[in-house]
């Protein structure tokens, strides 16, 4: 469903720029989150078969292979010269940086847990996005929506952040700075002028590499278990999470406010923690569901015109 949901965007990539996000958006946002904070849940999963960064650099090889057979499909002109090419390599290294610090980082604690510190991704996004393009500077009821999202989050997991995991919430913590970071050196470098296949073409050919390089020097096991259940893992995380889903979402930071797209995605930690009750078969508690209603309410907030 994703995969054609993005079909259908890229066809619309002649459409100008908005400044708020329409029903297109939210329903695209809305698939993405959904698969998002599920596919933590499967890392997490995978861990234990499958070394950390190994993992997340056979994820972006599969998916950098499927979107150069995509352009190749589409006539989109990867190599040629534009000027973007340092912007690039900084943001694929960033977008390397990132997926260390996460795949790493479910080593030392749970999904929902990490998850939620790497979703506060858009308070630098917020910061920092209107020091480049002041169009994108949010009013205040937008950072109380912000400031409203970002308290269910903390408050559906708050019970988390008793024990341990230190580790694993410092990796999430600078995975959310990195992932903000990335966005704000696409939108301040104008990244978005390319195609949005050749802007993730950018940060998963790059953070292969980089992933492979940093996997062989932490010295991981490039064998693995490879069960059944480690492919089928990596092959939905490469197919639907790093090709369809970032394709969808470079398209839209090319078309929409980075600010608002960056803030709908404080679902995906409530999704994560749905995903993760379902899988571990805890129960659906009513802290869930009062935080699925404050998310809401903020995004009501940040989207206001």
């Amino acid at each position: 469903m994703l995969t054609t949901g993005t079909m259908a965007v890229m066809s619309l990539s002649t459409r100008p720029r908005k400044d708020h996000l329409d029903a297109l958006a939210v329903c695209i946002l809305l698939v993405c989150c959904m698969f998002w904070g599920f596919q933590q849940v499967l890392v997490k999963a995978t861990v234990a078969e499958l070394p950390p960064v190994f993992q997340s650099a056979v994820r972006g090889l599969g998916a950098t292979l499927l979107l150069w057979l995509w352009c190749q499909w589409r006539g989109v002109r990867l190599f040629e010269r534009d000027g973007s090419g340092w912007a690039g390599l900084l943001v694929g290294c960033l977008f390397a940086a990132e997926f260390a610090c996460i795949y790493i980082g479910l080593q030392y604690t749970s999904a929902s847990r990490l998850t939620v510190f790497l979703y506060t991704s858009p308070f630098w996004v917020a910061a920092l996005v209107p020091w480049f393009i002041r169009t994108e500077r949010l009013r205040p009821v937008q950072w109380l929506g912000m400031a409203c999202a970002f308290a269910a989050v903390v408050f559906a997991l708050r019970e988390g952040f008793g024990g341990g995991g230190a580790t694993g919430d410092l990796m999430g913590l600078a995975a959310g700075a990195l992932w903000g970071l990335t966005t704000v050196a696409i939108r301040a470098a104008n990244l978005t002028r390319l195609a949005a296949e050749k802007l993730l073409f950018y940060q998963l050919a790059v953070s292969t590499l980089v992933l492979l390089l940093v996997s062989h020097l932490l010295t991981e096991s490039w064998n693995g278990t490879w069960s059944g259940f480690a492919m089928g893992s990596v092959a939905v995380q490469s197919v639907v999470g790093a090709f369809a889903s970032y394709l969808a979402w470079m398209w839209m930071l090319g078309h929409y406010p980075a600010t608002k797209i960056s803030a709908f995605v404080f679902l995906t930690p409530l999704f994560a923690l749905l995903f993760g009750t379902l899988w571990l078969g805890e129960a659906v508690t009513l802290t869930l569901a009062l935080s699925l209603a404050l998310v809401a309410a903020g995004i009501v907030l940040v989207n206001r015109k």
